[in-house]
């Protein structure tokens, strides 16, 4: 069964949807459902696992005190457990609230990507409330197919709410929103890298590129640079699907709406087709790197984009599965390296690679699609993606231990 495509994107801090957006929700689900019977005098907070390996790069810590001692004037203090090694979830957070008589209230939570959370004993793939019952994207191609749908679009408008479309339009404008405030913006990003904003100048490069394709190229990276850099300076942001991934989906709205003067209705409606191949890869396997590399982040966010810009360029179902399904197999394997835990490197320059790979597999389902049918489903890569993330080495998967984190490591 499938989630709401509300609980796919979602609006809050970064740089990190599993390390601030979950641990700040995390924070004001503890005091909130236990405030009413409980006096707090002060709150810890411990993380585990990925967690804890970089929470700090990430600002996780900052995050939780932030939320706790500046919306509840409670006292926080927020520990570091980097020993435990057997945990349900590799982002874990342990919350212990004492009162004046050092009584004490416990939960537990998991931060399970993209900025969802599950608290205490609930299974992690339980939900309380699907919406859709497809377990699979075969199970929406199927049931397009019974139904004689042949915009995926309106499945959503079939199965979700009536708010559904006034969410999305919010969401849009957000992401919107974000690209130009990028673009605005120099200076250096916080923490020790001291990497350089260059969406701005990147932006102002490729204005001045004669050729055409060169050009259209270079903008979808520059508007894709604007988001990552201000997921990275901590700013609000929209998940698609994680903070991580977050530039590759507003790039591309952002260049339909601005220089093909695409109506925000269809550019709703390709938000909902994306969101399917999002939603699948969230049950079937993960949207989190500390559970199964980037390849789950950056990946299935380019899935999601090229999906997108093939409903937007009115191709068929297949077609829009065949782009999705092309980007994503070429990013398995994807490791999450963070250098120093900061989601900076590699991370931006990914996010405007994905845009990239999701314009090529949309070009791919264009061009290549009709001439045979394809072997390979979407279903299938999210199967190998499950897999090969099982196989990944903890030390690639938002540690900071492995890969390009070990190598640059100071």
């Amino acid at each position: 069964m499938l989630d709401s495509i509300k609980n796919l994107y979602i609006y809050g801090p970064g740089p990190s949807s599993s390390h601030t957006i979950g641990p700040y929700r995390a924070s004001l689900d503890f005091v909130n459902s236990n405030k009413k019977d409980f006096n707090f005098s002060r709150i810890d907070v411990i993380l585990y696992g990925s967690l804890a390996l970089t929470g700090i790069g990430h600002g996780t810590d900052k995050i939780i005190k932030d939320t706790i001692e500046k919306e509840f004037n409670i006292k926080c203090n927020v520990l570091f457990n980097i020993d435990e090694k057997k945990l349900e979830h590799p982002n874990t957070m342990r919350f212990l609230g004492y009162n004046d008589k050092n009584e004490v209230i416990s939960n537990k939570y998991f931060s399970i990507g993209g900025g969802e959370i599950v608290k205490d004993n609930l299974s992690l793939k339980e939900k309380k409330n699907y919406v859709y019952p497809f377990s699979s994207f075969n199970d929406i191609k199927n049931y397009a197919k019974e139904h004689q749908i042949e915009d995926l679009s309106k499945i959503a408008d079939i199965f979700e709410d009536n708010n559904l479309n006034s969410y999305l339009l919010d969401i849009l404008n957000k992401m919107l929103k974000s690209v130009e405030v990028g673009l605005s913006l120099e200076g250096v990003l916080p923490g020790t890298l001291k990497l350089k904003k260059v969406a701005k100048k990147m932006y102002e490069n490729a204005l001045t590129i004669n050729d055409a394709a060169e050009r259209k190229e270079m903008l979808l990276s520059a508007f894709s640079y604007a988001v990552s850099e201000n997921n990275a300076d901590g700013k609000m942001i929209v998940t698609g699907p994680t903070c991580g991934s977050a530039g590759i989906i507003p790039s591309i709205l952002y260049y339909y709406k601005n220089y093909l003067n695409t109506n925000d209705e269809k550019l709703i409606n390709s938000l909902k087709v994306g969101a399917f191949f999002g939603l699948v890869a969230k049950q079937n396997a993960s949207i989190s790197g500390a559970m199964d590399g980037c390849q789950a982040e950056i990946g299935v966010a380019s899935s999601m984009g090229a999906a997108i810009l093939s409903y937007l360029n009115n191709l068929s179902i297949y077609q829009i599965e065949y782009a999705g399904e092309v980007a994503l197999e070429h990013f398995l394997g994807l490791t999450c390296d963070p250098v120093e835990g900061y989601v900076q490197i590699p991370c931006i320059e990914r996010n405007g690679i994905g845009v990239l790979r999701s314009y090529a597999s949309y070009l791919y389902a264009k061009n290549i699609a009709p001439l045979r049918k394809n072997r390979v489903s979407y279903d299938d890569v999210i199967k190998t993606m499950k897999m090969t993330g099982d196989d990944i080495d903890p030390s690639y998967k938002e540690t900071s231990i492995g890969g390009l984190a070990r190598i640059l490591k100071k």
